[in-house]
């Protein structure tokens, strides 16, 4: 269960210095868009996990229901430090799903 206390909200690089999540962000458009996702990432922050859903490897997916059905895929490091891995919409969600828990593993390679 998710306590309501402020988290770093950090974004996963590869090696290759490549940022999944900000490249998706980026790609967006419309800066209505781009403001209803950052409020929900400052929601995040501020420990409100409301629209979570948990996928299983320590994968996480916060949903948008609006426009396409964004998500934002991330991992939780002890419970201080929100990872952003990558994001897309509800068409490309499988195929994210996959991508979010392969960057979700190197990172804890890497990392922990």
């Amino acid at each position: 269960m998710h306590t309501s206390r402020l988290r770093n909200i950090q974004v996963y690089r590869a090696l290759n210095g490549k940022e999944p999540f900000n490249e998706w962000l980026k790609s967006i458009q419309d800066r209505k868009t781009r403001a209803r996702i950052r409020a929900g990432l400052e929601r995040l922050r501020l420990g409100n996990f409301g629209n979570v859903k948990f996928l299983g490897e320590g994968v996480l997916e916060l949903r948008f229901h609006f426009g396409r059905g964004y998500r934002i895929y991330f991992g939780e490091i002890r419970n201080t430090i929100v990872l952003l891995l990558c994001a897309g919409d509800k068409s490309s969600q499988t195929r994210d799903i996959e991508r979010a828990k392969s960057y979700w593993l190197k990172y804890k390679e890497e990392n922990l």
